[in-house]
């Protein structure tokens, strides 16, 4: 049997029901600069002259407008209609990303506002429905605030140095799901490795006094069922840990890794009485990552990371994945250049391309986009953020490490400033609270204060230089030498407590060309692109302790062109050829 509904457009493997109704495509659309709109009541009389292809952002060429200038207030309009058979049900509309506040009306009526650019959000639109035709409008507000988590947007009118053209408004799928009024809200699922089991933390909506609702989970693995239990809902949170050791199985369980991506499925049958009230497809993997010593451990075996940097832009459609297919593609291309993980690089990305991961094997390390201003508004947009960021992507078992900060983004005094590594600290146990199983990089690549890896970015160009540096481990963690020629490893009071060691940015080589820029001399052949290549790689790999590394970058990102990829995908050097200095052996014979 297979419990698997997954269809390639869905916005949302890991919770997927039967029906649901795709509102992307054709919407009205208007700039209003002056916002004005809301006391003229757009929201009721729309005069939006203007149309738009969602979930493309107005600054792309895929939107059908691709005007790249600012404009901080824009509106949306589309109608739709319930479908006859699904009339009497909750309706729910779900956002996957706006950037960066959204409110929204249906039929003239105020439904509600979300705030944050990278976060998924819903609103049970019932009470605001007719029984034909329905209107949505939606406004949503952006602005040039350093305040507010932006990642690689730029805040100025043109592009510089690594910031890019700003996403405004709808940028990720919207679509609507009918449920009953009684339905299962959120599952957490968290394998544990060691004991053979999984737990379930299940959230359920609807729920009265005397309702007769049970919740049955149903596990299977390759088709074959393998669990099922059940268990009364009598709160609104309930939760059950099954063990997966079955004899349909020779008693083994199938554990998740890059060599061996195997995922359970899963479904989740709430009942009311005889009636069933809602019915969800889903999945989880069973992995471990955890810390000892110095190494970073999958599964309880050490793993060498070979990750390389990669943020998300397309040239047609920017943040925006053009299609499914671009989505497996990068991640086909990734692994084919033989790296074994990706840094995804201040983006939250698409889920789907989080369930290709899952599917495949590719490990992620997941970065919130950055501010770059330190203040109490910035402090508490950037934590509600982040929260939501890890509870939305828990499930995922190819995410392997949370990155709530990068290079002081944000955080420009961390080195000496108590008040900003006290900051710092707050992220990482609150990041803990919700997720205790994951490690958690703060400060990646600078001055670290409390972190479960100590990462290093660093862009020299000649191998025997790189080599000479990181000779000496303990200078480096000691903050005797400054590595990438001008930052430390610690922010002042903190000590290096034996944490594993990647170098999590580097190479950035570019070639010949005045139309942008990579990281250090450009080079005017493969021939010198390669030799660069393998002498910094190489030396990464004969330090004993470093645990991993992470290149930059997959492509090239409008004016930074030190891709291994062009903007649209083509190979810059024979993949194989870079496959072959990243599966090649350290010192001492190690495959790393």
């Amino acid at each position: 049997m297979s419990l698997s509904m997954y269809r390639e457009e869905y916005p949302r493997p890991q919770f997927v029901r039967e029906f649901w109704l795709d509102l992307n495509g054709e919407w009205d659309f208007g700039f209003d600069d002056g916002n004005e709109g809301e006391s003229r009541q757009w929201y009721r009389t729309f005069p939006g002259d203007r149309k738009i292809q969602v979930p493309f952002a107005y600054e792309t060429k895929a939107s059908g407008i691709g005007e790249e200038q600012f404009h901080p207030y824009v509106w949306y309009r589309r109608t739709f209609e319930v479908p006859a058979e699904q009339r009497g049900k909750r309706v729910i509309l779900h956002f996957q990303a706006v950037d960066y506040i959204a409110k929204l009306w249906v039929n003239g009526e105020y439904v509600g506002l979300h705030e944050g650019g990278y976060t998924a959000f819903s609103f049970d639109i019932t009470r605001y429905l007719n029984d034909g035709v329905n209107a949505i409008v939606l406004k949503a507000e952006d602005s040039d605030s350093c305040t507010q988590p932006r990642g690689k947007q730029r805040w100025r009118e043109a592009n510089f140095g690594c910031w890019y053209v700003q996403t405004t408004g709808i940028w990720q799928p919207v679509w609507l799901e009918c449920v009953d009024a009684r339905h299962v809200e959120s599952v957490k699922i968290t394998p544990d490795v060691d004991a053979n089991a999984v737990r379930f933390d299940y959230r359920v909506q609807g729920r009265t006094a005397g309702a007769a609702l049970r919740l049955t989970t149903r596990i299977a693995m390759d088709g074959e069922l393998i669990k099922e239990t059940s268990i009364a809902v009598d709160r609104d949170a309930v939760s059950a840990s099954v063990e997966l050791i079955s004899e349909a199985r020779e008693w083994r369980v199938e554990l998740w890794s890059p060599q061996n991506p195997k995922l359970y499925e899963v479904e989740f049958v709430l009942t009311d009485g005889d009636r069933v009230a809602d019915r969800v497809s889903s999945y989880f993997g069973m992995r471990k990552v955890s810390i000892l010593k110095s190494q970073i451990l999958l599964n309880n075996q050490p793993i060498y990371q070979r990750l390389i940097l990669d943020q998300g832009y397309w040239t047609d459609t920017h943040l925006t994945p053009p299609s499914v297919e671009a989505l497996v593609k990068d991640i086909d291309l990734i692994m084919e250049m033989g790296y074994n993980g990706v840094r995804k690089h201040q983006k939250i990305e698409d889920p789907r391309f989080l369930y290709w991961c899952d599917v495949k094997g590719l490990l992620v390390w997941s970065e919130v986009p950055a501010t770059y201003e330190f203040n109490d508004e910035a402090v508490s947009r950037f934590t509600r953020e982040w929260l939501d960021i890890v509870r939305q992507h828990y499930n995922h078992p190819s995410i392997i490490t949370w990155v709530p900060f990068n290079e002081s983004w944000g955080i420009g005094n961390v080195f000496a400033d108590r008040k900003q590594q006290q900051f710092t600290e707050s992220i990482y146990y609150l990041t803990k609270a919700i997720d205790p199983y994951r490690p958690v990089v703060v400060n990646d690549g600078w001055e670290h204060t409390i972190s479960d890896i100590l990462t290093l970015h660093d862009y020299e160009e000649d191998g025997a230089a790189f080599a000479e540096r990181y000779a000496g481990k303990e200078a480096i963690t000691s903050n005797d030498i400054a590595h990438c020629n001008h930052r430390y490893a610690l922010a002042q009071g903190y000590e290096y407590r034996g944490q594993p060691i990647v170098i999590s940015e580097f190479g950035g080589i570019a070639f010949r060309t005045d139309k942008g820029w990579g990281y250090g001399n450009q080079v005017d052949s493969e021939e010198a692109f390669l030799e660069r290549f393998r002498s910094i790689t190489q030396a990464i790999k004969d330090t004993d302790y470093i645990c991993g590394y992470c290149y930059t970058q997959v492509s090239d990102v409008q004016q930074e062109v030190n891709g291994l990829l062009a903007e649209d995908r083509t190979p810059k050097i024979s993949l194989d050829k870079i496959r072959d200095v990243n599966l090649a052996k350290g010192r001492g014979g190690l495959l790393r």
